[in-house]
């Protein structure tokens, strides 16, 4: 049929009285619109007036039309409502469906989003879960001196704009009126649109169920915030993948689409009600499962603290006697323990059966307070994620303090299990399997060690530090420590802090050494009932800290013996390590006697332990967000003059609101509008903690607005870091944000746009990144460089020139500027920090704030957020360790004992190989360059030759018979020197040989267990489905349990190196002194050699230099840099 050329004569028909006319006219516009629209369009009033007729019997025709000429005009909230009128004339199913459906389509998605919330309006911050004491909310409420810290917290967050309205309900739009291209005001439809609306919608539910496509369904039903949709979409996908019957695999797409729940749940939504009512709803299906995904429910348990299923779930596994479910609750108990906190994992193993008296004593107790702090109940135990408080429970069991199920185990068996299962949740069985990998893979490149040695001179306090931290990362959990034993000469010029970071890196060397740690330090820790003179009081508080660190987030045994010390000392330097060591030990515990033992020393008001005892008081009661700690800490920071208390208060706080989002927002408004720059400092502190990994738009809009707009050029720099924590989980976006920051003037601001990057992007290896990185290592400002020498570390970390080629270059540039005399120390501090951190933990680790199974890493964050601080304090620099994780596949069969097989990786072993290490050179003197000799010359030397030898020969008696020369086939070449040798011949053969090897190099390799894996070569593991050993779970890295397929056949183990090296008793301090304690004045070649015979570790050795007492004269340090004599210029100018 010819189209349609002018539109006239139909839109005449449509004011004739005849209804079949006007029928046809409808018919032919309808088909025809999309060219006459424009014509049609001026009869849009007649064509509504044929639609509002209830007599005319092709209303539905009309309205078709309508919509189809309002989409032409753009207007589509007009063409979505009367395409709902249409009926079943709109067909968006149909194969000739266009844009024009597809857009309907959306349009009716968003308008239907909109009505459904309308109807579930954001759960306010006040709602979720804050269940403290009457006591303490009332104290907190009717505080004088913090107005801002209420215990009622407001319904819209104050991290909004101020002129952003809060959300409305009974508002047209439910706060969205007036946007452009918003849907259209939900309150303004008709009752019949909004019935429209709704079967439209179903239809398209229905079609996505048809298709298998479950996801689009439940994205749009967590958007619209219905869980009745969601729950109907999880049991449908059940439903369906059960009725497949054996043929489909078991759990796969009712596994996946959980996954994906929960991954948009935990990554997409940021509002903590409508997160918690989410996890509820899957803890309720998963439940009702007939294979329920455990892992998946684990996720849940932590995130909800839901201990009582938690233990639950591992009694009824273990109970069910097979090996599969053996090695499920094993597993459960590794992911429990990697997402949890002390506290949450205390109360898991409170609930399982009963053990042993003896086996209780033996790990302490120390772990759990022994009274609850004021503001905790059964629901309000923080976990390490974002989810930290626990709606009033709807459909999920309550958690209770009360346990009501301690029996005894039935059998030996069990009781065996319960036994290995405590172990796990205590943490002990994960430390040591991964202080076994990284022992046993320990790739530390000493030559870069020893260079960074010589390039920085000793004598220089800050230069010492910065060869201790660089020794520190690059062992960091390896045990490894003979680089102190092998350089007594230098740890010997250790003086003061230098001493107390130096026996502190012991801590960082061994950490996760829990069955040796406390020996390990013996010689340096304090002594009991010992003078005060029996050694340094820097290397016995650095001791406590090691301790600490030693212990990380794992305070068994050692907390009460840190507390003991902690008490009886009344040095001011030992008290300063022992806060540290109880802060990073006792993290997350809430423990409210080690707060108020802390909280007494911070009244002595000594600026040296204050800013310690500020901070571990934030570790001890990490995330749990107790208002009488908080109103405590604000009060003395407001009564204290010491600047460096009220810097390690203001940080304390931010770690209290860890995980808090929403229900930190109070007291963030109230420390930004102060007016001391450390608290405003605090308080985008706790932006970052509080709302870290979250990706809160309101969060960065804040942190964006503070970075341009304070007075302090210390809260500048903190608010653009902040950046980094806030949106780690989105790396990619973080680059494009801090880009022109990353320009500004002001060279704070400059360092934090550094910093942001290296947070953000750590290990990922962006291009992005580094290329902003890559001018700022040229910066004009020394601060600046170090923040960019140390961001590329992080970026790059455990990367190879096949993943970036940037790699090689950088390594290359930072062992370029610490030789470099001109460079300034502050650079150089940063390049010895970077060259630690680029091969942390014997290359083994990388930073991951985030752990293998997705979750936020909370020691990690606070390790991180800690260890920025040495911009003001050197020794929080080991904290950067906390934030290290081990790479590896570490497979344990049902035994908890690590078997011999192996795995596959679909890649090229060059892939993800190690990086080369260094070659030495032997020697320094430059090498002769190839000299060219002129024929001319050559012929000349002949010719004088020749004269020679007739003179010699008239000279003497007797003639020497003549040697006639041979004729040499190259004599007509030029000559060049012999001892030079051919480097483009030596290039020639290196090319050929490395093409040789890329031909040589296969796809696919196989690779033993407890081998290096990093996060990026995971997804190309695999293991044969003919194997002996079988995951319980898809690898995700870290351990994994596995089934053994063939139990009756015997099986090869790996051997334990780790635990073989048992720590030497290192000499005491009197005692060794003779003959280590001159190791200034004497040849130490030969004494380390004896040391080295005798098989002492590097603490052993070291013991004697560090505890000795500093002397006067031996406490000069080198002159500093001219780079700081900025004095004399300033006085010639004047």
């Amino acid at each position: 049929m010819v189209g349609l050329t002018s539109a006239a004569g139909l839109v005449g028909f449509l004011t004739e009285q005849d209804q079949q006319l006007q029928a046809f006219a409808l018919e032919r516009l309808n088909d025809e619109v999309d060219s006459v629209w424009t014509e049609v369009s001026g009869s849009i009033g007649t064509i509504e007036a044929l639609y509002e007729d209830e007599n005319f019997s092709h209303r539905e025709l009309a309205a078709l039309v309508l919509s189809k000429v309002y989409y032409q005009l753009q207007e589509y909230d007009e063409s979505m409502v009367f395409a709902l009128g249409a009926g079943k004339l709109f067909d968006w199913k149909s194969q000739d469906a266009g844009e024009y459906e597809e857009t309907i389509v959306a349009k009716c998605i968003d308008t239907y989003i909109s009505l459904c919330a309308l109807h579930n309006p954001p759960t306010p911050a006040s709602a979720t879960g804050r269940h403290g004491s009457a006591d303490v909310d009332n104290a907190a409420t009717a505080s004088p001196t913090t107005p801002f810290s209420q215990a009622a917290l407001p319904s819209k967050s104050l991290l909004a704009r101020q002129d952003e309205k809060a959300w409305d309900s009974s508002a047209p739009g439910g706060g969205n009126a007036g946007v452009a291209g918003a849907h259209p005001h939900p309150l303004t439809l008709s009752n019949q649109t909004k019935k429209a609306l709704q079967n439209v919608v179903k239809r398209i539910f229905e079609n996505c169920y048809e298709n298998g496509a479950y996801k689009q369904v439940v994205g749009i039903a967590v958007e619209a915030r219905n869980m009745e949709v969601l729950r109907d979409a999880i049991i449908r996908s059940s439903k369906a993948e059960t009725g497949k019957g054996k043929k489909a695999a078991a759990g796969g797409q009712t596994e996946d689409l959980m996954e994906y729940v929960l991954d948009i749940c935990m990554n997409v939504v940021q509002e903590r009600g409508l997160r918690n009512e989410i996890l509820k709803l899957i803890l309720d299906l998963l439940n009702e499962i007939p294979s329920p995904d455990y892992f998946a429910i684990a996720r849940c348990v932590v995130y909800l603290n839901q201990q009582s299923m938690a233990s639950d779930m591992l009694r009824s596994l273990v109970q069910k006697g097979d090996g599969k479910s053996l090695a499920i609750a094993y597993q459960l108990s590794f992911d429990l323990y990697e997402n949890g906190t002390q506290e949450f994992l205390q109360k898991v193993m409170d609930e399982l059966p009963e053990e042993d008296v003896e086996e209780i004593q033996q790990n302490g107790s120390a772990v759990r307070p022994s009274t609850p702090h004021p503001n905790q109940n059964e629901e309000a135990t923080e976990s390490d994620q974002l989810l930290s408080e626990l709606n009033d429970s709807a459909g999920a069991p309550q958690t209770s303090t009360v346990v009501t199920s301690r029996t005894r185990p039935k059998d030996d068996t069990q009781s065996k299990a319960f036994k290995s299962i405590r172990s796990i949740l205590r943490g002990t069985t994960s430390i040591e399997l991964n202080m076994e990998f990284l022992y046993r893979q320990a790739r530390t490149d000493r030559a870069i060690l020893n260079k960074v040695r010589d390039s920085l001179e000793a004598r220089n306090s800050i230069f010492h530090t910065s060869v201790t931290f660089a020794n520190a990362f690059m062992n960091a959990g390896t045990t490894v420590d003979s680089f102190f034993r092998d350089n007594l000469e230098w740890l010997g010029k250790a003086v003061n802090w230098s001493k107390f970071t130096a026996t502190a890196a012991l801590g960082v060397i061994h950490r996760g050494n829990i069955n040796n740690g406390q020996k390990l330090l013996e010689p340096y820790l304090p002594k009991e009932n010992a003078q005060a003179s029996a050694g340094s009081t820097y290397s016995q508080g650095g001791s406590l800290y090691a301790l600490g660190l030693i212990y990380t987030n794992h305070g068994t045994n050692v907390l009460d013996y840190l507390r003991r010390q902690f008490k009886a000392t009344q040095e001011e330097v030992v008290q300063h390590g022992g806060a540290l060591g109880l802060g990073t030990a006792g993290m997350a515990t809430g423990s409210e006697e080690i707060y108020e033992e802390l909280k007494n020393v911070l009244y002595a008001d000594s600026a040296i332990n204050g800013e310690a005892v500020g901070l571990a008081m934030g570790l001890v009661m990490l995330g749990t967000g107790n208002l009488r700690a908080l109103d405590d800490m604000i009060q003395y920071a407001h009564d204290t003059q010491h600047e460096k208390i009220v810097r390690g208060l203001a940080l304390g706080v931010a770690l209290i609101m860890y995980g808090r989002q929403e229900g930190a927002d109070e007291l963030i408004s109230g420390l930004l509008e102060d007016a001391d720059p450390a608290l405003r400092y605090g308080g985008i502190m706790t932006i970052a903690l509080a709302y870290a990994g979250s990706g809160s738009n309101k969060a960065v809009r804040k942190l964006l607005h503070v970075a341009v707009s304070d007075v302090s050029d210390d809260v500048r720099r903190v608010a653009v870091m902040s950046l980094g924590f806030v949106l780690f989980r989105k790396p990619g976006s973080v680059p494009r944000m801090v880009e022109l920051l990353s320009e500004s003037y002001n060279p704070h601001v400059r360092y934090g746009a550094t910093m942001a990057l290296g947070i953000a992007c750590a290990g990922t290896g962006l291009d992005e990144a580094i290329d902003l990185l890559e001018p700022m290592m040229k910066d004009s400002v020394d601060f600046v460089r170090q923040g960019a020498y140390i961001s590329m570390a992080m970026i790059l970390v455990q990367q190879n020139d096949v993943m970036n080629p940037k790699v090689t270059a950088l390594r290359k540039q930072l062992q370029k500027a610490i030789g470099d005399r001109h460079e300034d120390a502050m650079a150089k501090f940063g390049c010895a920090l970077a060259l630690g951190i680029i091969d942390a933990g014997g290359r083994n680790c990388t930073i991951g704030l985030q752990t293998q199974t997705g979750n936020l890493n909370m020691p990690a964050i606070v390790g991180m957020a800690v260890f920025l601080q040495y911009w003001y304090w050197f020794p929080l620099t080991h904290f950067l360790a906390l934030s290290f994780t081990p790479t590896a596949i570490i497979g344990v069969d049902s035994d908890l004992e690590i078997p011999s097989f192996k795995f596959h990786s679909n890649t090229r072993p060059s892939q993800f190989d190690y990086p080369p290490e260094v070659e030495v050179k032997t020697e320094e003197a430059p090498e002769k360059v190839k000299t060219a000799i002129l024929s001319t010359t050559v012929q000349a030397k002949r010719r004088k030759a020749a004269k020679d030898k007739q003179n010699r020969r008239e000279s003497m008696d007797v003639d020497p018979t003549p040697e006639t020369p041979k004729p040499d086939a190259d004599a007509d070449k030029m000559d060049t020197d012999d001892n030079v040798i051919d480097t483009s011949k030596v290039g020639e053969e290196g090319e050929k040989d490395s093409k040789k090897k890329v031909e040589k190099e296969k796809v696919g390799y196989e690779l033993e267990n407890m081998s290096r894996v990093l996060p990026a070569q995971i997804k190309y593991i695999s293991f044969s489905s003919e194997g002996r050993y079988q995951p319980v779970k898809k690898p995700t890295g870290g351990v994994i349990l596995l089934t053994d397929m063939k139990p009756d056949e015997s099986k090869s183990l790996l051997e334990l190196k780790a635990k073989k090296k048992t720590a030497a008793a290192a000499p005491a301090p009197g005692a060794g002194n003779a003959s280590a304690s001159a190791p200034r004045d004497t040849n130490m070649g030969g004494f380390e050699a004896a040391l080295a015979s005798a098989g002492l570790t590097g603490a052993a050795a070291g013991a004697g230099v560090l505890t000795a007492v500093d002397e006067d004269d031996d406490g000069e340090e080198a002159p500093v840099p001219d780079a700081f004599q900025v004095d004399e210029e300033e006085t010639e100018e004047e």
